[in-house]
């Protein structure tokens, strides 16, 4: 028969080792600053996940902003909702890049959201800026690096950046607080699944 007394004491000896460890990070962790986010891989979820973020801080009574490339022609749950509790979004006019088939169009379209988004990371009352799906505009010559990166390192001391897309550039994960790779084990649409409203878009 176990004995447990014994095996109450173990786990309760386990938890108070974990509690202390835990307790001695949070007690490291005297910075005060917003971060640089990334999340990025081949999975479902990079950009819900940024918008999970947007809508916590949204709910912490804090602003937010919101640039979108790739998917600007796309209705979006997301934007329908944020945008109601006051997020400020730029979104790119032409959508996917693949349907376009112009890069000169595309790559005026990306501007014209970056220089919003530039706006956004300079605006001390903004507390969280999303840049959804930037990592293509990186990939495809778009928007330079180094100007991303320079508006990111200009930004108010307090305001947090998530970047979100496949293919984060090495550079954007060197400069990042917080990584995150999304892996795709198994997708819907490969099953010749339709996308649904409310869970892809």
């Amino acid at each position: 028969m176990v004995d447990l007394t014994t095996k109450d004491e173990r786990h309760q000896a386990r938890q108070q080792r974990l509690k202390q460890q835990v307790d001695d990070k949070i007690n490291a962790a005297q910075q005060e600053r917003g971060l640089v986010l990334v999340i990025t891989g081949n999975g479902k979820g990079k950009s819900t996940s940024g918008f999970g973020m947007i809508a916590r801080a949204v709910g912490h009574g804090q602003q937010c902003g919101v640039g979108q490339f790739i998917k600007g022609t796309w209705d979006c749950g997301e934007r329908n909702l944020l945008q109601q509790h006051g997020v400020i979004f730029s979104v790119m006019a032409t959508g996917f890049t693949w349907e376009t088939q112009n890069k000169a169009a595309d790559t005026l379209a990306a501007q014209a959201t970056w220089a919003d988004c530039k706006a956004m990371l300079a605006d001390n009352t903004l507390d969280v800026v999303l840049l959804d799906e930037l990592t293509y505009m990186v990939t495809y010559d778009y928007i330079d690096l180094d100007e991303i990166i320079n508006a990111i390192d200009a930004r108010p001391s307090q305001q947090t950046v998530i970047i979100t897309g496949r293919a984060a550039h090495r550079r954007l994960i060197d400069i990042a607080d917080t990584v995150s790779e999304v892996r795709n084990v198994k997708h819907a649409f490969e099953q010749g699944i339709k996308a649904r409203k409310g869970i892809d878009w």
